[in-house]
């Protein structure tokens, strides 16, 4: 979004690129060489560009924040993700925990596969999905 560009294939060749680039150990180094505050500053960015995003795409779909269901999905994982909730342990290299999107995608997915009124979607008419 920050770009502008929405080209597919542009995309996927980045996704490639990036890839391609976390097995150089050069790269690596120098992306540690980075200054924390720094990289705070870009991370804070990005995931704040992810969540307005996320929220745009809402508005776009007319979503109806004041409705519960919508609400305590979209609360939930906001705290979650922003307020970093780890579920397991990660303490040791053969513990395993859910952080971060992760955590956030499958707690979104329950949510809405668990809440009443997911049915909604059933009762449109081709038209007014269009």
């Amino acid at each position: 979004m920050l770009t502008k560009n929405y080209n597919p294939k542009i995309m996927t060749w980045a996704a490639v690129f990036a890839i391609t680039l976390a097995f150089i150990g050069k790269f690596g180094a120098l992306l540690q060489s980075i200054p924390v505050p720094v990289m705070g500053g870009i991370l804070c960015l990005l995931f704040g560009s992810i969540a307005a995003v996320g929220m745009n795409t809402m508005i776009r779909h007319k979503i109806d924040l004041s409705e519960a269901r919508n609400l305590v999905i979209v609360s939930v994982t906001l705290v979650f993700g922003i307020g970093g909730v780890l579920i397991g342990s990660g303490d040791g290299p053969d513990d395993w925990g859910l952080k971060g999107i992760a955590l956030c995608a499958i707690v979104a997915i329950a949510l809405n596969l668990i809440l009443p009124g997911n049915d909604g979607w059933k009762h449109k008419k081709l038209d007014d999905q269009l």
